[in-house]
């Protein structure tokens, strides 16, 4: 068997093994590397380039809408973490405490942070005084420690990367909006950048962010028909602002509390990314996040000609794309499944007799699709290419959602939807959380959120048959 052929092979397949396919890629791919520290991995340069790509982008939209950015200590003391009462007792579970500095036992222990809502309501406590300071408009790239029972590379460790936004208002309905504003920005992300469709909508009150007002999130599902949360911003409303007394005099010079929100998106999109478009070959990447989206394979690299000509090619490239040449002694075949597996979304071959008809093959990473093309205007017909390729990930992923996605109107056939279709159920639900924490307790499906988008799909609650207030999608999770 050739070395490549084997390279392939070596991927579980994901109809045989989901996990172990997901494990395969992280670690086949160049993504993680496994440390001694359980739940804690090392993102090797490729996958922090992914990360990057996603950072640059998101960072520059919060600019635009006149976010700063800001850092917070990783250190916050017991005392300050237990002012909001619900805040602490969400998070108690899963926060990593520091007992010792040195060989010395702390007089007040510090949790390493699990997120910083406390920190922020502290810092704006002192800056904020008068209307005129607000609104604050704030976010920090850092990152944050739980303590998880289960981890999984990007998808749930116990460090990980994120943003997390943290914005003060004067009232009520600004603070709603932000809310509202930022869970749009993840949205049209993920869609236009990542070519992951979404779901949008409310949690609902057992879901919802310890010591928010209201949770809104953005769903996405993964190829195994499982969800995967993939943002979330919420309304804090006054909460945080009267535990921890932020004010500011307004323009008849009355105190007032401000309104908060807090939203974020983590490093767990990356996983998001490898579970809607990898394939058994290895990644599949959106050309507008993929840290490479061209890679140029020379063939018959000895013979006269050809290295330069590709090098040429990737120098024209690199003007308006990321190209990259692999001008290494390996064999193309090695190459062509190194790159499969990397998912770099166009592969770009030329060998001499490519170069005496002024062309060369573009192979979509996609598709597997061959097409040869002239070298006039090269930069211009991969651009484009690069785009449909954008779009076609984005449409393959939408018709396996849809395809995926199911309505149950009574009980019986919730159940067994969710046992023998993975994906998401829409139903009809009457509000209470016992019918929810019955579901869970029968199924495993959680509420993923309550849509913006309602349908009415009858009267009645799938679990209990009283009246129904909200149509629900439903689903297993990540």
């Amino acid at each position: 068997m050739s070395k490549e052929k084997k390279l392939v092979e070596e991927i579980t397949s994901m109809d045989e093994d989901f996990a172990r396919w997901y494990t395969d890629i992280v670690k086949k791919a160049d993504l993680i590397e496994y440390t001694s520290i359980k739940g804690c991995c090392v993102f090797r340069p490729y996958a922090y380039a992914l990360w990057e790509n996603i950072q640059h982008v998101l960072d520059s939209k919060f600019k635009e809408l006149g976010h700063e950015n800001v850092y917070m200590p990783m250190f916050i003391p017991e005392s300050l973490l237990e002012k909001e009462k619900d805040h602490v007792e969400g998070f108690a579970p899963e926060v990593a405490w520091v007992t010792h500095g040195g060989n010395e036992k702390l007089q007040e222990r510090m949790c390493v942070r699990p997120t910083s809502e406390t920190l922020f309501c502290e810092h704006y406590k002192n800056i904020i005084q008068s209307h005129r300071d607000l609104p604050k408009l704030y976010n920090q790239w850092c990152s944050v420690v739980r303590w998880e029972k289960t981890t999984r590379p990007f998808l749930r460790s116990m460090e990980f990367l994120w943003q997390e936004g943290h914005t003060a208002h004067a009232t009520a309905e600004e603070a709603q909006e932000e809310t509202i504003r930022m869970l749009n920005v993840y949205a049209d992300f993920c869609e236009q950048y990542l070519a992951i469709p979404v779901v949008k909508g409310r949690k609902t009150d057992k879901e919802k962010f310890a010591g928010a007002v209201a949770t809104y999130t953005i769903e996405s599902l993964m190829h195994d028909g499982k969800a995967l949360q993939s943002g979330t911003s919420h309304n804090f409303g006054d909460g945080f602002a009267k535990a921890f007394g932020i004010q500011y005099s307004d323009k008849d010079n009355k105190l007032q509390h401000v309104f908060q929100t807090s939203w974020g998106v983590t490093t767990r999109l990356i996983g998001a990314i490898i579970m809607v478009h990898g394939d058994n070959s290895g990644l599949v990447l959106p050309p507008k996040i993929a840290p490479k989206q061209v890679m140029i394979v020379p063939i018959a690299m000895h013979k006269e000609g050809v290295k330069e000509k590709a090098q040429e090619l990737c120098d024209t490239l690199k003007k308006t794309l990321r190209a990259d040449i692999d001008l290494s002694d390996k064999t193309p075949g090695w190459k062509f499944a190194e790159y499969e597996m990397k998912g770099i979304p166009v592969r770009l071959e030329i060998g001499p007799k490519d170069i005496e008809n002024n062309s060369c093959v573009l192979v979509r990473r996609d598709t597997g699709e061959k097409i040869a093309a002239s070298l006039d205007n090269i930069a211009e017909t991969v651009a484009a290419l690069l785009e449909d390729i954008q779009n076609n990930l984005f449409t393959k992923a939408l018709e396996h959602r849809n395809e995926h996605t199911y309505t149950a109107e009574d009980y019986d056939s919730f159940k067994e939807i969710v046992e023998t279709k993975p994906g998401f159920v829409k139903s009809m639900w009457c509000g209470d959380e016992a019918c929810e924490n019955k579901i869970k307790e029968d199924t495993g499906a959680t509420a993923r959120c309550m849509p913006f988008e309602q349908e009415n799909l009858g009267t009645k609650c799938v679990c209990c048959g009283k009246e129904a207030k909200k149509m629900v999608y439903w689903g297993r999770a990540y």
